[in-house]
């Protein structure tokens, strides 16, 4: 079986497309055409049509969780395919906050996008609270669990915009695909931790050999212990390929390629991989 993989927005890009603090990515793999994520909309406008992406052939809309970055597109893709199915968590559409730089601000899906999800007819929108497969070979983890001690969400994340209540983001999610080589794991912003989630896909699938990782893997904020021990579990894991994109920092993405050398490639809008 062939798999595609496209990354259709990120930070960075390759010529002639759109960045932007976001991240899509295209899939077409055994017949079906998956769009995990649509970054915060403008990239994604530019960026498909650019790369020659059309989205009237999507099957399926996947979400990584709720925030903007990764649910603004929302209202695109549904003008283009008002037939998809959407996978997410309940959890997306819950309004979200920060602290950065000492100020409050709101990251939760956009108004626009919250308004097309509640549109979509109940029978094409599928609630994921537990693993869901997509296809014989596609699933979804549904929330990941938290084992690890060291690894967390990433930031000063809030449900209420007075910041007293901590934000977990329990709808985070990630999409694998099986292969014969092995998994191929696609992570939005792995708030869940990227060490959580491989392990939680290589225990659900019992495949323990991961092909390749690709997508954000939120270590901007991380310290030295966290970069040393998921590196030290990564180790363990031993995938072919990782492809550190968005929210996975400068920095974090120079010490994996300095500790796993040539399997680290990091990842630009317009790069696809084929397996």
């Amino acid at each position: 079986m062939d798999t595609s993989i496209t990354i259709v927005v990120d930070n960075k890009t390759g010529g002639g497309l759109l960045s932007e603090h976001g991240l899509s990515q295209w899939i077409e793999t055994g017949g079906r055409r998956i769009l995990f994520d649509t970054g915060q909309g403008p990239a994604l406008e530019t960026n498909v049509q650019a790369l020659g992406i059309d989205l009237t052939r999507a099957d399926v809309l996947a979400l990584s969780h709720g925030h903007y970055d990764h649910t603004g597109g929302i209202p695109y893709v549904a003008r283009w395919a008002p037939e998809i199915d959407v996978y997410c968590h309940p959890g997306v559409v819950q309004p979200r906050y920060v602290i950065r730089d000492g100020k409050t601000r709101s990251i939760g899906m956009p108004e626009g996008a919250r308004q097309t999800l509640d549109a979509v007819p109940s029978e094409r929108i599928h609630w994921v609270k537990e693993p869901a497969m997509l296809s014989e070979t596609v699933g979804l983890t549904g929330p990941v669990p938290r084992l690890t001690g060291y690894e967390d969400t990433g930031g000063a994340f809030y449900l209420d915009p007075e910041c007293t209540r901590p934000d977990l983001i329990e709808d985070d999610q990630a999409l694998w695909i099986q292969t014969n080589q092995g998994l191929i794991v696609l992570l939005g912003c792995a708030h869940a931790g990227v060490v959580n989630t491989l392990r939680y896909i290589r225990a659900l699938t019992g495949d323990t050999r991961v092909r390749a990782v690709i997508g954000g893997f939120h270590l901007l904020n991380a310290g030295l212990e966290r970069l040393d021990r998921t590196i030290l579990a990564l180790k363990e894991v031993a995938p072919d390929l990782l492809v550190p994109c968005h929210c996975t920092g400068d920095a974090a993405i120079t010490v994996l390629c300095d500790a796993l050398g040539e399997r680290v490639a990091p990842g630009k809008a317009g790069t696809t991989y084929r397996f």
